[in-house]
């Protein structure tokens, strides 16, 4: 047996633009999306119902349609990074990463010796795999959120340390830290997004952003190659335009 293959990371190692959505809740909604090209689903465990019981059925349906499994959680604890990856996860998103120190804390939880101190146990995705801490230190992708403008501040220490692989600038706590709260469309708030991601870009490290359909481009051009989407405002729209036109029918 071989681990699978972390889609998301191959991608980014070749230096192309990853794409990964949010806002699919069930094994069934994900086997509905296997379809669409998509790199990777974010699973959504801090402000969402995702919890370790859920993972088994979540990250089986995206193995079984080629989409890296990636959690987000809700505190950088290394007891429930190394559970989440133990449940079938690819790849984890840790909250408020303001220092340098809690950025090495993800690399100790999810990372076996000799890179960090994770737990030693064969979950789902090491069954028969003979080199299975080796292999899932290379496989497994590490997504630090910089959504504080106290990250901003120690964005040159927390991108030196190693193995985190995505630095994402997430717009809407960036925004309440800079006094903002509900605006981060604010001018200066968009004016530290794109700053922050061309420092991350020109540090030759990977940022991450949310791009909508009407965002992504300019995300792109900033620098992003981890774009991050959700299902609702598709749905939303493809509703109101089903709606629009039974209307004038």
């Amino acid at each position: 047996m071989e681990i699978r293959k972390n889609l998301v990371k191959e991608k980014l190692a070749a230096g192309g633009v990853a794409c990964v959505v949010t806002g699919l809740n069930s094994s069934e909604d994900i086997d509905a999306f296997g379809l669409s090209g998509f790199d990777g689903i974010w699973l959504e465990g801090e402000h969402g119902g995702v919890g370790p019981a859920d993972l088994g059925d979540l990250t089986r349906a995206c193995d079984i349609w080629g989409m890296t499994s990636i959690v987000r959680l809700n505190r950088n604890d290394q007891g429930l990074i190394y559970r989440t990856l133990d449940r079938g996860a690819q790849g984890i998103v840790i909250p408020h990463v303001n220092t340098a120190s809690e950025a090495r804390n993800i690399v100790d939880g999810a990372k076996f010796a000799p890179i960090g101190h994770r737990g030693l146990y064969t979950g789902r995705q090491g069954y028969g795999v003979s080199d299975y801490v080796k292999v899932a230190n290379e496989e497994t992708l590490l997504v630090a959120l910089v959504e504080d403008i106290a990250s901003v501040r120690a964005l040159d220490e927390i991108l030196a340390v190693e193995h985190i692989d995505v630095f994402f600038v997430a717009p809407a706590d960036l925004a309440a830290s800079m006094g903002h709260i509900g605006d981060h469309t604010h001018p200066e708030v968009q004016e530290v997004i794109d700053t922050t991601m061309g420092r991350i870009r020109d540090a030759g490290r990977v940022a991450g952003a949310i791009g909508s359909a009407d965002t992504v481009e300019h995300q792109v051009a900033a620098g992003a190659r981890f774009l991050l989407t959700g299902v609702n405002a598709w749905i939303a729209a493809g509703a109101a335009d089903y709606l629009r036109r039974v209307a004038q029918g």
